[in-house]
């Protein structure tokens, strides 16, 4: 094995790397006074710029979490790489040639670390993807390109491939590059067969999803051939350099523009992406088969420099069918770090940014963006939309719907105004009544409700109202729901609930479905899927917690992209967060309320405990909740 890199190299890749361009890869800085450079640190959650850069020393230092250091350190921590392999990474970004020591001189390298033998291997599979679209059996890829508006321009633009069909194309490929059948399947560049390896993508259109930085990490593959089987839409899975929940496609084009114009653009599909770029909407990108969630939001924070960058904006585009309208709704539940400062964007005839530039060329994907509704409005809007105003009875059952989304913001102006409009399109000519019903949620603490439902006639009368005596449009509880209904419907892919506790459950009803999940054995012990239901159901000690486990069973698991164990692995872990931060907000109020002198051995109590929250928190962030 070869030894480590020569002390001089390292230095010269410190020295040839500026710090503020590495960085600027990330998050967005502004001039800060005195040759420094401030932004959003990456490392913990803040709102107003406490992370500073200092090109001319090459460092970077944090005064609200305390992590520094320079160009290499910087890598390591936000790409998870070693030592090694951030100094690498870099040399290459900046074309130096490292040396290595053994025995007292320079070798080549030999071990180049497991990161970036993958990206080398997904590099050199976007070559071949790119070089294979332009061969003759790739036809029906570039009729399928053609025929929604884009050229081969558009395609070496954004990198685009084809998988030909067969078993081993790719593999054969890249075994002659060196790659070994392990690192392929790794990387999820193949699957493993009972003979080997073999191409995990055949006969489909393939986009490479690329980080920040621009190295390609995975791919996302469209099928061609509809009598074929597999799904239509296939993206890489999970791997050592693909995370999709911390991934956006496009961001590598985008993020400058992102940066420059304080507005990012979030579509649902790779083809959505390109259509708004050639358009001239070139802050847009998408989320890799799955939902929008906070990583995403985190990353596009600091890009914008969060609330206090003054006309900033994020806008949301979703589709005019029911489909759309609940991506919508998911977007405002999850929507914790823009505010009024989010839009949506919903074209009414239903088509997407790709068939609304085909259709009525590149303008109409500038104006969609351009003519975008703040999401409160979108919210409040669709919410009333959703009654019959004809009557008193429906205008006041639509305001009590709609209140709680007024009542949730913060702004005291902004939730005035929005009082006042709710009054003018529900029709009811009285500002003062309205506003007094919007107090009133206020008062009764709910907060930020999560999705309403929009399409209610009559909330009360709902058959979720009626079976639940608690609050669904609480997020915390809607988070849990689905937990338990994927324990119940899908105790495969729920291999981490085991791990939660009654103490995450917010509610008693679902406190009671854990003790009879976990009176089982728990999920990690089913052996017959079909039948775990049932025998939940007849576990079940009343008639009432069987008609409930019984409704658990059968209603649908809401989710957007693919239903996998990494969504469920997002469920979980933000469902033990939440209940932390529940614990944690608990202990410091009474640490708060202990006199540490007076009453030492409690006061040590409490702080034990606190810390030991914070170890449990890092360890989740760290690992999941399946390494707890």
């Amino acid at each position: 094995m070869a030894g480590r890199i020569k002390d001089e190299d390292i230095a010269l890749v410190r020295e040839r790397t500026p710090i503020a361009d590495v960085i600027g890869e990330y998050l967005q800085l502004r001039n800060a006074g005195g040759g420094s450079l401030k932004g959003l640190c990456p490392f913990h959650d803040e709102k107003s710029p406490s992370f500073n850069v200092t090109p001319a020393k090459n460092l970077y230092y944090c005064f609200g979490c305390g992590e520094g250091g320079d160009v290499i350190s910087f890598v390591q921590k936000m790409d998870s790489l070693s030592f090694v392999e951030a100094v690498e990474a870099l040399a290459r970004q900046t074309g130096i040639t490292l040396r290595y020591e053994e025995g007292g001189r320079s070798t080549p390298r030999r071990d180049e670390g497991k990161r970036q033998r993958l990206l080398n291997a997904h590099r050199a599979a976007a070559e071949f993807y790119a070089e294979q679209l332009l061969s003759p059996g790739a036809v029906t890829a570039r009729q399928f390109l053609d025929e929604r508006g884009f050229n081969r321009v558009h395609a070496e633009q954004f990198g685009l491939g084809f998988a030909p069909a067969g078993w081993q194309n790719l593999v054969d490929h890249l075994r002659r590059q060196g790659f070994t059948d392990a690192e392929l399947i790794e990387g999820g560049l193949a699957s493993q067969g009972r003979r080997g390896a073999y191409d995990r993508f055949r006969n489909r259109l393939l986009w490479p999803v690329r980080e920040v930085t621009g190295e390609v990490v995975g791919f996302g593959a469209r099928k061609l051939d509809a009598s074929e089987d597999g799904p239509k839409y296939l993206n890489s899975p999970e791997s050592p350099i693909f995370h999709k929940g911390r991934l956006l496609y496009g961001l590598d084009l985008a993020k400058r523009e992102i940066s420059r114009k304080g507005e990012a653009v979030i579509v649902e599909g790779y083809t959505d992406v390109m259509a708004c770029h050639e358009a001239g909407v070139t802050t847009a990108v998408a989320t890799c088969g799955t939902s929008f969630g906070e990583d995403h939001l985190k990353i596009l924070r600091r890009m914008l420099l969060g609330r206090s960058n003054q006309g900033g904006r994020v806008v949301f585009t979703f589709d005019g069918d029911k489909a759309g309208q609940k991506a919508a709704v998911r977007a405002f539940a999850e929507e914790h770090g823009f505010t009024s400062e989010t839009f949506v964007a919903v074209q009414p005839d239903g088509l997407d940014p790709c068939d609304l530039r085909l259709q009525h060329g590149p303008q109409a994907v500038v104006d969609l963006v351009g003519g975008a509704s703040p999401l409160y409005e979108f919210m409040i809007r669709t919410i009333v939309e959703g009654y019959d105003l004809s009557t008193a009875e429906s205008r006041i059952a639509a305001l009590d719907a709609a209140a709680p989304v007024v009542a949730s913001i913060r702004d005291e102006g902004v939730r005035r105004t929005y009082g006042k409009n709710l009054d003018r399109w529900l029709g009811l000519m009285d500002e003062a009544f309205v506003l007094r019903r919007v107090r009133q949620h206020m008062g009764q603490g709910r907060g930020r409700p999560g999705a309403p439902n929009p399409n209610a006639a009559a909330p009360a009368s709902t058959p979720d109202a009626r079976e639940a005596p608690y609050d669904l449009r609480d997020p915390s509880v809607q988070r849990e729901r689905q937990a338990l209904k994927l324990a119940i419907q899908q105790p495969n892919l729920a291999a981490g609930f085991d791990a939660l506790g009654e103490e995450d459950f917010t509610v008693p009803q679902h406190q009671a479905v854990l003790r009879i999940i976990r009176d089982r054995g728990g999920v990690s012990s089913v052996a017959d899927p079909q039948h775990w239901p049932i025998s939940l159901r007849e576990a079940a000690p009343n008639e009432l917690q069987r008609d409930f486990v019984t409704r658990l069973g059968v209603e649908e698991i809401e989710f957007y992209g693919e239903l996998d164990g990494h969504y469920t692995r997002e469920l979980l872990s933000t469902i033990k967060t939440h209940s932390i931060n529940r614990r944690e907000s608990n202990l410091k109020s009474e640490l708060h309320r202990l006199d540490p002198a007076s009453q030492a051995e409690e006061h040590n109590r409490v702080f034990t405990e606190l810390m030991q929250l914070n170890q449990q928190k890092r360890a989740l962030k760290e690992s999941g909740i399946e390494g707890m």
